[in-house]
């Protein structure tokens, strides 16, 4: 103890190497390399499944495991699986959640001085979204999100980077002139997001969610995902085609610490240009669908809620269609609202 007083030089190395162990991340995502394979893997026990894993429930929370042939997602009462090689892309992006609730909502309205902000950024906390993008055996594109911390979802973004992506060939693109189309099929390419800086989170639950909700429509019978090809050669009846126009990132803990003024200060927001088409080529609708999310609601919320309005659209729409008299190539081009 007395060398150690005496040489400053000596105790101040051994405290910051202290400081520095106490503030090491700590995380449960591990990457390793599989000997027998020379593959990169790569495992978080904490990971939140978001949307778009195939035959898995939003917002369940399990392990999320990348072997050398497959990607898993293990929850307490499911497990899904998808080949390594059918991803096509990985993203590592980020968003804030409220980790208090309506407790925090209610502290963040009785602090005076405006400490409802200070409150807000503490109440919040930043979380790593992983977007693994990948296509099934028919040729669909899918996206899945999944929330972990940022360190882990960096780890599984690395992992990934170690080992070249799957080069899949584009589905060419099949004329269907005076082929039978499907009774109620609709397809939806995936959107246009040229000229637009949106977090790949965003791109992927926008799709997902317009499917899911165009196959939650009654009088749809089946939802062709881009670059799906038919078992039975036959093609969509209707296509939807869409791009953005505008999208604005608002900032949740803004809106949280104003209360009831966050309702119109720093939303999300997205502007859409859809276009309706169907297999004749007669039908060609074109309208601007829009959508925001306010209060307390997570951004990335604002995918489902575009993709409600766009489905009642097309619901409206093709009601619009059967019920008139004049030819489809005379439906106006404010028909699809």
């Amino acid at each position: 103890m007395t060398w150690e007083l005496r040489n400053g030089t000596a105790l101040k190395v051994l405290l910051l190497a202290v400081i520095h162990l106490g503030f090491m991340p700590v995380t449960q995502g591990q990457a390793t390399t599989d000997a027998s394979s020379a593959v990169a893997t790569w495992s978080t026990v904490d990971a939140k499944h978001v949307y778009g894993f195939p035959d898995t429930k939003a917002n369940k929370k399990g392990k999320l495991v990348l072997s050398a042939d497959s990607l898993v997602f293990t929850a307490k009462s499911s497990n899904t699986s998808i080949p390594r090689s059918s991803i096509v892309a990985v993203s590592n992006g980020s968003d804030r959640v409220e980790i208090w609730g309506m407790t925090g909502q209610i502290v963040r309205m009785v602090i005076p001085d405006g400490g409802g902000l200070a409150a807000a950024a503490v109440m919040h906390h930043r979380v790593g979204m992983l977007t693994v993008d990948f296509v099934d055996g028919r040729g669909g594109k899918h996206s899945a999100v999944f929330n972990m911390s940022p360190v882990q979802a960096e780890a599984g973004l690395a992992t990934f980077q170690k080992v070249p992506v799957a080069i899949q060939r584009s589905a060419v693109p099949k004329n269907c002139a005076g082929v039978s189309a499907n009774p109620g099929s609709v397809s939806v390419m995936a959107p246009n997001w040229e000229g637009s800086q949106v977090p790949a989170a965003y791109r992927a639950l926008v799709y997902e969610h317009v499917i899911s909700r165009l196959q939650g429509v009654k009088t749809v019978s089946h939802v062709y995902r881009d670059g799906e090809v038919p078992p039975d050669g036959s093609c969509p009846a209707y296509t939807i085609k869409i791009r953005v126009q505008a999208f604005k990132q608002g900032n949740q803990v803004y809106r949280a610490a104003l209360g009831p003024v966050g309702m119109f200060v720093g939303t999300t927001q997205v502007t859409f240009d859809v276009n309706l088409t169907d297999a004749t080529g007669h039908l060609d609708q074109r309208e601007q669908v829009k959508a925001s999310i306010r209060m307390q609601s997570e951004s990335t919320e604002v995918a489902d809620k575009f993709a409600k309005a766009l489905a009642k659209h097309y619901v409206a729409s093709l009601k619009r269609e059967e019920s008139t008299v004049r030819p489809v190539a005379a439906v106006g081009q404010n028909a699809f609202r």
